[in-house]
């Protein structure tokens, strides 16, 4: 295939023929990657899923269940009270899902991650289409099914802002949040979590405007939505980290692999072992990662994250199929960048070197 784009021929055969080229090419780049980094297959924080085959038995066995699920709703009906919870189940499901598909996406070739998500986007769909139809009066929507989880956080209170509502469009309101350790519902906070000498699977992080959150130590993976003028510090993260619908943020993230879906006018400070996949995005930007706390050299290593790979400059979006990179991200020019934040002492502020 030449590096004329995609839209220049119309014809569905050979749009999808070029297509099919592309997403193979895509593969085969991230192949290559994981030929460069001789750790890649045998880190220790790998994910357990660790070949392709065994990978598929799993998302397959779910989605079959998914799809059974989506199947028996039409019998509901004549039991309306039963819909809701059915459909709250069939969300968590979907979401369990997804989430497979980020934890073990930094080994899977491009085209069978892209393909997976596509599946995924496609249950969503149905689940939305059945519950409009048979529950009409309410849409649904992916909602928490919890209250907040309460936590051993140091929420250090300052000056409240003028209120201003989070805007998360659409789509991005149809995501899980999950009832795990984390923050929800905060506005104008300092928010910090020390999870050091502790084992802590899942942090999430959720509706906050114009918050800082510091997490130090590590975690397994990390769940971010919804958030508006926030800066999010955050130590190594074994597994991977999901972000969704954030808007005029600031990252500084060290992860196996990360996904970012809505983005808008955010900077990202990455150390990642694979590529970043961004989807729907745009005005993104980034740089390499810069924290610092007391012990984080030792918690990178624990996590397989001392090497900089570069990769925070290698950004996927698949959403841009054309031979051209992508014009909705970009390196963050070094007179911009922050600096090297230091969060060690909770009590005070940011402290840029």
């Amino acid at each position: 295939m030449d590096d004329e784009t995609l839209s220049n021929d119309t014809h569905p055969s050979a749009f999808h023929k070029k297509h099919l080229s592309m997403l193979e090419r895509l593969s085969k780049r991230h192949n290559q990657t994981r030929s460069e980094d001789p750790d890649s297959s045998s880190s220790s924080s790998s994910p357990s899923f660790e070949s392709t085959s065994s990978f598929f038995s799993r998302f397959n066995l779910l989605k079959t269940s998914i799809d059974s699920q989506l199947t028996q709703s039409q019998s509901l009906t004549s039991q309306p009270s039963q819909l809701k919870p059915h459909f709250d189940k069939i969300a968590a499901s979907i979401s369990d899902l997804e989430k497979l598909v980020a934890e073990n996406s930094y080994f899977l070739p491009s085209y069978d991650v892209r393909s997976s998500l596509h599946t995924v986007s496609d249950l969503k769909q149905k689940l939305d289409n059945l519950s409009s139809q048979l529950i009409p009066k309410k849409k649904f929507a992916f909602k928490s099914k919890g209250g907040n989880k309460k936590t051993d956080s140091v929420i250090v209170p300052q000056p409240e802002p003028e209120p201003s509502p989070v805007s998360i469009s659409e789509k991005t309101s149809s995501i899980t949040v999950r009832d795990s350790l984390g923050f929800r519902n905060e506005t104008g906070r300092v928010l910090v979590e020390d999870v050091r000498g502790s084992e802590v699977g899942e942090f999430t992080v959720s509706d906050l405007d114009s918050c800082e959150v510091r997490i130090i130590g590590t975690v397994r993976a990390l769940f971010v939505h919804r958030l508006k003028d926030c800066r999010v510090y955050v130590g190594p993260v074994m597994g991977s980290i999901l972000i969704e619908g954030v808007e005029g943020c600031v990252f500084a993230l060290a992860s196996h692999q990360i996904r970012i879906h809505h983005a808008k006018g955010s900077d990202f400070y990455l150390r990642v072992r694979s590529r970043p996949i961004i989807e729907d995005s745009d005005g993104v930007r980034f740089a390499p990662y810069g924290l610092r706390y007391r012990g984080i050299e030792d918690d990178l290593r624990g996590a397989g994250l001392d090497a900089e790979t570069g990769n925070w400059a290698n950004v996927d979006d698949f959403k841009w199929l054309r031979a051209v990179q992508s014009p909705n991200w970009s390196v963050l020019p070094e007179n911009e960048r922050v600096g090297i934040v230091d969060i060690s002492n909770p009590d005070n502020g940011k402290e840029e070197i």
